[in-house]
């Protein structure tokens, strides 16, 4: 693991533990931080389905939550900008 995936995970905590984080259900939470962590785990996209069904379950997630009106375009592109960022170089993009 790299201090960039590191940072990246501790970003994605931070924004579940902040005040966007008490409009999410716990599924959602869940479904994040699954996400988050099995990118993170990550040591080549190419070999990990996990990994790979990560960055949609994060985007799918996020069409939602901008969708329900409960977070806003900005807040939803820093979550999955950051669990991407948790993954390795070629998720990072």
């Amino acid at each position: 693991m790299t201090s960039r995936r590191a940072e990246a995970y501790g970003r994605v905590i931070r924004i579940l533990d902040g005040p966007d984080g008490k409009e999410l259900r716990p599924d959602e939470l869940e479904r994040i931080r699954e996400a988050a962590d099995s990118l993170v785990f990550c040591e080549d996209v190419d070999l990990d389905p996990d990994a790979r069904d990560a960055a949609d379950v994060i985007a799918d997630l996020a069409v939602e939550l901008v969708e329900s009106g409960r977070w806003d375009e900005d807040t939803a592109e820093c979550l999955v900008s950051d669990v991407l960022a948790c993954g390795p170089v070629a998720f990072a993009g």
